[in-house]
């Protein structure tokens, strides 16, 4: 067992959210009943709390946090001035939450991941581990393209040297000083199930089964899931410019036996005009020179942004300043009266 742990610690749900108006009543009772128990066995402290980001929601989503925050202790909440995405808003959640707690544990607010394993991720967590992976043991409810397409993704990034835990998405705990590491990442470009297995702290897997979304609709449309995956691949892996690159040798290694084939029936004399074959040339050598270029593209317009280091989220409120605020007065307050 690792000394580091604590017996009853901090423990701080993070929760993006963008949109969630139907669903997020109905999160925060399932989120209390979870804290109010682990609180009652003494696993974790009764300072323990729920942060959700409000990812630029369009909907009611911020005022609903608001009003649960006047009634529910547990219930805090961090507003971005715009929407940054589902990673940025999710980072903002974690580094914000670790200057007060001793773990945080991400989840979607959609209810799809299953609340009863947050007690064996603190399990886990008092046996000395600083990463803990939710895992989905099965597929079995999601469509047939997006399991294929999904599995299709992890292999792929696997076979391109990319870290990844098989089936895990962004439900997991992490301690508080694996959240002080993970916030020394400064790239802008954020694929955080790539960034945590980096830190390199002793982690372990927890298997659950995942259920249907609870209410409201999903937030990664194929088209966002597509540029996600984009994302996770050329932010860790420069394999499929070295795949062009091999390309682009078969291709002139393939162009000089054609050559010499030319040549040899050139001299025999038995040259034929073809229209046909070189047309297919032409279009075959400038698609992949096409290709070639978006992809160098894509890694200069991530070299470009990350230059730049503009802020990867702007924070316009949050529900803890003003509690934390108005203890620091109350503590000036009573200094100046002694």
């Amino acid at each position: 067992m690792n000394s580091n742990y604590i017996i009853s610690p901090n423990l701080t749900l993070v929760i993006p959210c963008y949109n969630e108006e139907a669903v997020l009543p109905e999160t925060i009772r399932q989120l209390t009943l979870i804290l109010n128990n682990l609180i009652q066995i003494n696993k974790i402290s009764q300072n323990s709390k729920i942060l959700f980001i409000d990812d630029g929601s369009r909907d009611s989503t911020w005022e609903l946090i608001e009003s649960h925050n006047k009634v529910n202790k547990y219930v805090h909440g961090l507003k971005l001035a715009k929407n940054a995405g589902h990673q940025n808003a999710l980072l903002a959640g974690l580094i914000s939450a670790k200057d007060y707690s001793d773990i945080i544990i991400s989840i979607d607010a959609d209810l799809q991941d299953d609340l009863n394993v947050i007690h064996e991720f603190i399990n886990k967590y008092k046996e000395g581990y600083d990463v803990v992976y939710g895992v989905r043991k099965s597929r079995s409810t999601d469509t047939f393209f997006k399991r294929s397409t999904a599995q299709g993704f992890y292999r792929l990034m696997n076979t391109m040297g990319v870290n990844l835990v098989f089936n895990h998405a962004d439900y997991r705990l992490m301690s508080k000083r694996a959240v002080q590491h993970l916030s020394e990442f400064k790239e802008v470009n954020l694929f955080l199930r790539g960034l945590v297995p980096l830190i390199g702290f002793r982690s372990t897997e927890v298997y659950y089964d995942r259920n249907e979304r609870f209410a409201g609709e999903s937030k990664y449309p194929l088209k966002k899931m597509l540029a996600f995956a984009f994302d996770g691949i050329t932010s860790f892996s420069v394999t499929p410019i070295r795949l062009i690159t091999g390309l682009g040798f078969i291709i002139s290694l393939f162009s000089i036996l054609v050559a010499i084939y030319i040549l040899i029936s050139k001299f025999s004399g038995s040259t034929t005009s073809g229209w046909s074959s070189l047309m297919i040339s032409i279009w075959f050598i400038g698609g992949v020179q096409l290709v070639a270029l978006g992809l160098i593209g894509e890694y200069i317009g991530k070299i470009y942004k990350e230059v730049k280091a503009r802020p990867k989220y702007i924070i316009e409120k949050l529900t803890l300043e003003v509690k934390d605020s108005n203890q620091n007065e109350s503590k000036e307050l009573a200094s100046l009266a002694r």
